[in-house]
């Protein structure tokens, strides 16, 4: 009898997302011995672009008549933008038809996801080299992706992707417990796609 595959289906915002969320995802399937078989279908052009691509892929899904397969599970990650975790969470889930309800998994970086690349700084600094300065929370757009970058830099390291290039050692070493006491929004990800994966 072969091994069975939890399909994935991702919409994330960009880059960052993709990166980070694919290895959460791969950690978590690979601590619970399951396979896992990931399939991006929106990670450009921002958080619009990822509900718009969610609103059609659920539509053309429904009408298919079963012609086009369901997946296990989809992810949607959209950044809270400093509107607070909860808001951007329920504008996820208003877009998210009910047949995928409970299929889903909902991940909202408050404000941004380059804090979760940062939410263990014992971690962080152990892969990159260097602990990144802390600060009050900030919602102008491109703190957290300059504070992720020049850390990188900092630590002697080429800027070559601005730190997405480290998202998989990064949650790889990463201690789930800590940066969720560090980042909610993460600890709430993480519990839901613990959740997810495990009963799919």
């Amino acid at each position: 009898m072969g091994e069975s595959v939890v399909e994935i289906d991702l919409f994330v915002e960009d880059r960052a997302h993709e990166a980070f969320i694919g290895a959460v995802i791969r950690r978590i399937a690979r601590e619970m011995e399951k396979t896992v078989r990931m399939c991006m279908r929106s990670a450009r052009g921002g958080h619009g672009r990822a509900i718009t691509e969610l609103k059609l892929y659920q539509r053309s899904i429904l009408k298919s008549g079963g012609f086009l397969r369901m997946p296990d599970l989809i992810f949607v990650a959209i950044d809270a933008n400093c509107k607070s975790f909860n808001a951007a969470k329920k504008e996820i889930t208003e877009n998210i038809e009910e047949l995928f309800a409970d299929r889903s998994v909902i991940a909202c970086p408050d404000p941004h996801i380059e804090r979760w690349y940062l939410a263990d700084v014992k971690s962080f600094a152990r892969v990159v080299g260097r602990q990144p300065g802390t600060s009050r929370r900030k919602c102008e757009r491109d703190v957290y992706k300059s504070l992720l970058a020049s850390t990188i830099a900092e630590a002697g390291h080429p800027p070559t992707l601005g730190g997405i290039e480290f998202a998989e050692e990064l949650v790889n070493d990463m201690d789930f417990y800590r940066a969720g006491k560090a980042e909610r929004s993460f600890q709430h990800f993480i519990n839901d796609a613990v959740s997810r994966i495990k009963s799919a």
